[in-house]
């Protein structure tokens, strides 16, 4: 077994090059001192050669800590972006969403003020019509009763080619008073 193993750092490194290129300009390192007390030895597996020299060990354990901390550090900052991302699509989805409701609301607002607005005025002219029509049945009626008080007017007249022909009948309380009138119209040649 102590064949197999070197007594220094530069046999080792002459029979086995070292597995990171940052580790190769280390200086020679003297081999520990015997002791009398027996140190743990590492348990072998069949593909690694023994470990001999724990400082090597630390510094290779340490390098690869920090390659993979720097891998998952560059794996969390993806990750967090991605998520950043996302958040700003689904902020512009919700935005979409609301607008598209506010929109459709507006429509149906302005949908139903139109009809109630038409709706109003449908019902205002239709008691305007009715109002139109009483009115003109009263007039009728007060058009055609004589009142010995206030008179009655009644005429008829006539257009000829040129002239007007005019005959009023005016009642008031004593008699008849009758007017006929011939109008001369102004003819343009």
């Amino acid at each position: 077994m102590e064949k197999d193993q070197p007594k220094t750092i530069n046999e080792q490194a002459e029979n086995e090059p070292l597995k990171n290129e940052g580790l190769t300009s280390l200086p020679p390192v003297q081999a520990p001192p015997p002791t009398l007390e027996k140190k743990a030895e590492i348990p072998r597996t069949p593909n690694r050669p023994p470990v001999s020299y724990p400082e090597v060990v630390k510094i290779q354990a340490w390098w690869r800590g920090t390659l993979v901390r720097r891998t998952l550090l560059h794996a969390a900052l993806q990750v967090w972006i991605i998520q950043s991302w996302w958040k700003q699509t689904l902020v512009k989805l919700d935005q979409r969403r609301r607008r598209a409701a506010l929109e459709i609301f507006t429509r149906k607002e302005w949908a139903a003020v139109r009809l109630q607005s038409w709706v109003r005025m449908w019902r205002i002219r239709r008691r305007y019509c009715r109002l139109l029509s009483a009115a003109r049945i009263i007039q009728a009626y007060w058009r055609c009763h004589s009142c010995a008080s206030r008179g009655f007017i009644k005429g008829h007249y006539r257009v000829t080619a040129n002239q007007l022909h005019l005959e009023l009948e005016i009642l008031l309380g004593s008699g008849p008073c009758i007017v006929t009138e011939c109008i001369p119209l102004p003819i343009k040649q």
